[in-house]
């Protein structure tokens, strides 16, 4: 993931991941992390402690997280991103806000902030169909970071940092005109994995997808033409993508989980022509592809690695909680 020392920053949405990342500092492998919500009074002492270990970048998007910094007594001063939103809704101030320029002066003038540059995250670009909608949201995404890029001379080195696993599928399309001082970075979080999200979209083919659920069949009901696996709500989540329920059986694309409970779901399809008790049996394996992998990975405690013979090869622990 950091290809081999090429690249020595990451993201995380957790302090456990953080901590968890530490190793790779001691390895050299690793230099900064941007934690990735906007800085909150809970997160703060946390992440104090953690940059004694580790570089850390903070993401703001209101002037009340200055005071927050500013409250606090720490003679080096933060580098922080200014979230800019695009279209997603979430967290980000507009570039074409008031409230941005605002920010920006605000953050200027604070001896406890360094202004690093702008990020934005198009998480919106999920609801495309096709490559061209995330051509459009990726050059949104660019517009947005360059319009606040502008209120500072462009004499002043900065990073804008863009990209949602759709938008990084298509980042070679990107024709925009970079401005020297500007360093573009992309970032993209699901990228390595992908889902039925990222298949929905057109970005990708259903080989691409390296996450898969292994489940069991429970039982089969052949006169509903359905059958019972042992993952349900907890293992796949609720999340939708552009195709029908809550993730497909690998190898069988008819065959869909189409209702769910805590630890069970449902098999069903659409063909009347295929017959669930010719397709499982009780005790089968049957492997599905995920909705949104990122939620669905965060609900299992080891991630089985295999190769091109679905042979183990490695197994992974993930950093859990918060």
């Amino acid at each position: 993931m950091l290809a081999n020392g090429k690249y020595r920053s990451i993201v995380a949405s957790t302090l456990a991941e953080i901590r968890g990342a530490l190793p790779l500092v001691k390895e050299g492998l690793l230099d900064e992390c941007l934690y990735g919500l906007p800085v909150y009074p809970g997160c703060l002492p946390g992440l104090v402690e953690l940059r004694k270990s580790i570089g850390i970048t903070l993401m703001v998007d209101n002037e009340q997280h200055i005071d927050l910094l500013e409250n606090q007594d720490h003679a080096q001063p933060w580098d922080v991103f200014v979230k800019i939103d695009v279209g997603s809704r979430r967290a980000g101030v507009s570039a074409v806000s008031p409230s941005l320029r605002k920010l920006v002066n605000r953050a200027e003038a604070s001896q406890h902030v360094n202004l690093i540059g702008f990020y934005c995250h198009a998480g919106h670009s999920y609801a495309g169909r096709s490559p061209e909608e995330a051509e459009a949201t990726l050059h949104a995404e660019i517009s947005g970071v360059l319009d606040a890029a502008s209120l500072l001379p462009t004499s002043r080195k900065l990073t804008v940092s863009i990209g949602a696993t759709p938008t990084a599928h298509v980042v070679k399309s990107l024709k925009a005109t970079i401005p020297s001082n500007i360093r573009l970075e992309l970032h993209a979080g699901n990228f390595p994995t992908n889902d039925l999200q990222q298949l929905s979209t057109k970005v990708i083919s259903e080989n691409d997808q390296a996450v898969r659920v292994a489940t069991e069949v429970c039982s089969v009901y052949p006169e509903r033409n359905e059958a019972l696996v042992n993952a349900g709500v907890i293992a796949l989540s609720r999340e939708t993508s552009g195709f029908p329920g809550f993730g497909h059986v690998v190898g069988q694309p008819d065959w869909a989980v189409v209702r769910l409970s805590q630890e069970h779901g449902v098999l069903g399809t659409r063909n009347s022509s295929h017959n669930a008790a010719d397709v499982f049996k009780v005790g089968q394996r049957v492997y599905l592809y995920c909705n949104h992998a990122c939620i669905t990975a965060a609900a299992f405690h080891v991630f089985y690695v295999v190769d091109e013979n679905d042979v183990v090869v490695d197994t992974w622990v993930p950093w859990k909680g918060w």
